[in-house]
């Protein structure tokens, strides 16, 4: 499954998703939005099955991604070592693998989590980032 992230720094505001029975908070076109737990950027993945929240953070240049349900409450932990992310940034095609986090906490292991996570020094920077996933299977899709 490709889908094309768009910016992670200034895209997404708010996310309206259609065609889903919860309804957290009202939008201007009478579906409703998900909070991304994060503070990061929601993006769906397929029909409302899935989101990716990315999640970057400048003053480390570490980008993170999470996996979440339809609705962004629920972890979604897959057996990928990592998943590729193809960047563009100043006029850049930069690729990035964020590699599987352990958690202790919530006992993800590397091969079943939900976390992923890579660090460049020029994720810093800040301005806009504009991002690609390549294929990655989520419960066989």
């Amino acid at each position: 499954m490709k889908k094309s992230l768009l910016s992670v720094v200034a895209l997404l505001a708010l996310l309206a998703l259609v065609g889903c029975a919860k309804h957290d908070s009202p939008s201007a076109g009478g579906g409703h939005v998900h909070q991304a737990p994060h503070g990061g950027k929601l993006v769906e993945l397929g029909q409302h099955a899935y989101n990716v929240e990315l999640v970057r953070d400048t003053a480390t240049g570490t980008l993170t991604a999470y996996l979440l349900d339809g609705h962004a409450e629920n972890f979604i932990r897959i057996a990928a070592p990592a998943i590729e992310v193809t960047a563009f940034s100043g006029g850049q095609k930069r690729t990035l693998a964020l590699k599987a986090v352990a958690n202790t906490v919530t006992g993800e292991t590397v091969g079943n989590t939900s976390q992923f996570e890579a660090q460049a020094d020029w994720l810093k920077s800040g301005g806009e980032l504009n991002c690609e996933i390549s294929a990655t299977e989520i419960r066989g899709t």
